[in-house]
């Protein structure tokens, strides 16, 4: 993609919603040559496409907008993954990758980490509420999802900063113009994520615990003995795949629901003084301003959507984002509102591929607003500082939040 093209996607990437707009009401399918894809926009048609995961596959759900360098891919030939992961995979395969994460985040398991999470959500407010301000994205929201889900996975505090600065790394290696010097960084960046989580793997075979590390390897290396290289490769792709999941979608949704709550101020008055709200204002976040804005899939055969004919291999583009402010389903949708009648979004995916940490990432904001509400209730946006959202697809949010009080 040339650099007049990476402009275009980066306008759209910021602010996608005039698009969707167009799309809504455009007859059928509008195609975009941004995302190189027939954009899917309004809530009845993203729906179909989900419960029909053997006409849609997902197999290029995360396929890259750049292409490394060949300084870069050497530094990521020195790495581990690039194996299907359950974003990826269909049908038995993603079943199979599915089940371990899906029993890995069960109800039980995210009841006995939100103390945890809650302790630790109050102790990186404490590291702030005496400043008068803060940036919340570097202060707060980048660190409490990396630590929670770190202690899920059962990997020690000092490894949880490399896990998330590998995993930011990636994003910008794969969606984002970097010069030649800084694809190599982040690569290396990479890289050292992918040898911490080797070693983790390979100590789970040898000690097995009670952690989601144990528990993947237990099901997708069935047995005891000794990893072949092939399998640390595709496990270590996998939590690669959970880990950026797990924590860089929850830092976006932490960033986006303070930032529009004091975007409206009296939405956030009306929080303070009746927190019973907190759980409506997470989900209206969530549907708002959606995190994951879409995925891609491609077509397994010659099929209908919308009115419009697709032949086999054509990628579409699923835009929960698009369909979350579908008049056709929510009332007002372009408006903020977290005393709004619950209506079902789909911030979460919906179906076979929908997201078996939302509830996790869910506990995290409504401690995050806790906190915040209790004992900021003054935070506003600095006036002096302009939020910028970062040029993302899969993880909105702002680039920085600077706060006051």
């Amino acid at each position: 993609m040339d650099r007049e093209a990476h402009g275009r996607l980066d306008a759209l990437q910021r602010d996608p919603y005039p698009l969707y707009e167009l799309a809504r009401r455009t007859p059928g399918l509008l195609h975009v040559a941004e995302l190189d894809a027939w954009l899917v926009a309004r809530d009845e048609d993203v729906r179909e496409v989900l419960r029909r995961p053997g006409d849609f596959s997902s197999g290029n759900a995360l396929r890259p907008d750049t292409v490394p360098s060949p300084a870069a891919r050497a530094v990521l030939d020195g790495g581990f993954g690039g194996r299907p992961v359950v974003v990826t995979a269909d049908g038995a395969r993603h079943r199979e990758l599915r089940a371990p994460i899906v029993r890995g985040l069960s109800p039980a398991r995210v009841a006995a980490v939100l103390p945890y999470a809650a302790e630790r959500a109050a102790a990186l407010v404490d590291g702030f509420v005496k400043d008068g301000h803060v940036e919340l994205m570097s202060a707060y929201a980048r660190r409490l999802p990396g630590e929670v889900v770190g202690r899920l996975l059962g990997l020690g505090p000092e490894d949880v900063p490399a896990v998330v600065r590998g995993g930011l790394r990636a994003e910008e290696l794969l969606f984002r113009p970097l010069p030649e010097d800084e694809q190599v960084a982040a690569a290396r960046d990479m890289v050292a994520k992918q040898h911490l989580l080797d070693a983790c793997v390979r100590d789970r075979r040898a000690r097995p615990r009670e952690d989601l590390v144990t528990e993947l390897v237990a099901s997708l290396a069935p047995g005891d003995g000794e990893l072949t290289l092939d399998q640390r490769h595709e496990i270590v792709g996998h939590l690669q795949n959970l880990l950026i999941a797990g924590h860089l979608t929850t830092t976006a949704l932490i960033g986006n629901a303070v930032l529009h709550l004091l975007r409206h101020p009296r939405q956030w008055e009306l929080l303070c003084a009746e927190p019973d709200r907190i759980p409506a204002a997470v989900e209206e976040a969530a549907r708002y301003d959606s995190v994951l804005q879409g995925f891609r899939r491609i077509t397994t055969r010659r099929v209908s959507l919308a009115g419009t004919q697709l032949p086999a291999g054509a990628a579409v583009f699923v835009a929960f984002g698009a369909a979350n402010r579908d008049g056709a389903r929510h009332a007002r949708p372009d408006e903020f509102d977290i005393t709004r009648d619950p209506d079902r979004h789909l911030a979460f995916g919906l179906g076979a591929h929908s997201c078996p940490g939302g509830q996790l990432a869910r506990e995290q904001v409504r401690l995050t607003l806790e906190q915040l509400t209790t004992r900021l209730p003054g935070l506003r946006l600095a006036a002096d500082r302009a939020v910028t959202m970062r040029p993302t697809m899969i993880h909105r949010s702002p680039e920085a939040l600077h706060l006051v009080w």
